[in-house]
């Protein structure tokens, strides 16, 4: 479906990979690679433009300094952190994705990039995006690459069949609401049996995604258990939608990608990321799609890092690397090449990024998601966010085989709850 999804077969995986040995810091001899010149890149496939990555292989502006870029498949996340936990074969750089919060516990496998000048770039990056690659201790550890804003994508053609607004002016005021989303995506499966959302954890990520309150507070405090935390409304709005048949209960990306080809899916909310995806997997669609404000503000899912981990020859180079990789040159560059949507908002004045052409019509969907990257809220993601899994786990079990919401909630909450007593967070 996306080139996120290869990350989340190994995440499961990776949470179990103990990170607890500190590495003894630069040149320690656990780089990948001997050659003092050379700066060992790990990345997965479509997160760098492939022509600055052969530029920078010939040398890293700026410095003396050679990349070698080695691109990894499958499970991403197990292999990185199988190196760390080995401590063996550990690269000078690494991608990382937009789960950053996973390498939190394990933060003192990088360099701090605070310590080598990074905050005298931060005003070249939205401020939402510069503050996710900061921990919670307060160490800048995840250099900003690539962005996620959110729209609505939606087929303007099946809503104008079911007696719907199509224009992506009139669609944004038909769903200023979660409310409004949901009576729109009824009257649109009662007309023509057409689903605006693949399935209610899309829901419920997009809620979350597009709140500035998430599942904890800054001092890692759990939010969730309040009756009216972003969480629980998050849930509510995704049982909601189910209720209203809204979603169409499609958790494949196989059953997905047949079902935005024959119609059966007419909408979607998702990153400016899924433009790509979307014409790839439904190219006879052209045309037909647009893309309008999402309910409430814009939220951001997916974009990428880079990080040093503390085995870098030269972790000052490094930054120059991540510097000169994200200029605004640079970021509109890459999103022409491989649809990185930029991080740095003078890529825009450039003039330089290509057009969808005419996928969305005569939509612009740079003008759109460029827009949208403004409104994106500032937001804390916690160490230990990634043990609330339970909740879009026990969300599929309502979808899917009709367990009672109520139940389905208090179980997720109990049994995040007993793996945060075992962190002890409660």
């Amino acid at each position: 479906m996306s080139r996120r999804r290869v990350l989340q077969g190994g995440l499961a995986a990776a949470a179990g990979i103990p990170l607890t040995a500190s590495l003894a810091g630069c040149g320690s001899g656990t780089s990948i690679s001997s050659n003092p010149n050379e700066l060992v890149l790990w990345y997965w496939n479509r997160s760098i433009s492939p022509t600055l990555l052969a530029t920078a292989a010939k040398g890293i502006p700026g410095t003396d300094r050679k990349l070698r870029a080695d691109v990894l498949g499958g499970a991403f996340d197990t292999k990185l952190r199988t190196s760390f936990a080995a401590q063996a074969y550990i690269p000078d750089l690494t991608a990382v994705n937009s789960n950053a919060a996973l390498y939190f516990p394990s933060e003192d496998q990088f360099f701090n990039l605070d310590d080598y000048g990074a905050q005298d770039y931060k005003d070249d990056y939205y401020d939402w995006k510069w503050n996710l690659g900061r921990t919670p201790s307060g160490r800048f550890l995840f250099f900003p690459m690539d962005t996620g804003p959110t729209g609505f994508f939606y087929r303007a053609d099946l809503f104008a069949a079911a007696g719907l607004p199509s224009e992506p002016d009139d669609v944004s005021a038909a769903v200023r609401t979660w409310e409004d989303w949901i009576a729109l995506g009824a009257k649109l499966r009662e007309t023509s049996d057409v689903a605006l959302a693949t399935n209610a954890v899309m829901v419920f990520n997009q809620y979350v995604n597009a709140s500035p309150q998430r599942y904890f507070d800054s001092d890692d405090k759990p939010l969730f258990h309040s009756s009216d935390s972003a969480i629980r409304k998050a849930w509510d709005t995704a049982v909601a939608a189910i209720a209203a048949k809204v979603t169409r209960n499609l958790q494949l990306d196989t059953e997905q990608n047949a079902a935005w080809n024959s119609g059966k899916l007419g909408a979607n909310i998702e990153g400016a990321w899924w433009m790509k995806v979307l014409s790839d997997t439904a190219p006879q669609t052209s045309g037909n799609w647009r893309i309008a404000q999402q309910p409430g503000d814009p939220g951001n899912s997916g974009g990428s890092f880079l990080a040093v981990p503390k085995s870098c020859k030269d972790p000052a180079a490094a930054l120059d690397f991540a510097r000169w990789l994200t200029t605004p040159e640079n970021q509109a560059q890459s999103y022409n090449e491989i649809q990185l949507f930029p991080s740095a908002p003078a890529a825009f004045e450039l003039g330089t990024m290509a057009d969808a052409g005419g996928f969305y019509g005569d939509q612009d969907p740079l003008e759109f998601f460029s827009t949208a990257a403004q409104k994106v809220p500032t937001t804390f993601i916690s160490t230990y966010e990634n043990l609330t899994t339970s909740f879009t786990d026990q969300l599929r079990v309502v979808e899917s085989a009709g367990k009672n919401p109520d139940d389905a909630w208090g179980d997720a909450v109990a049994a995040i709850d007993k793996l945060l007593k075992k962190r002890g967070v409660l």
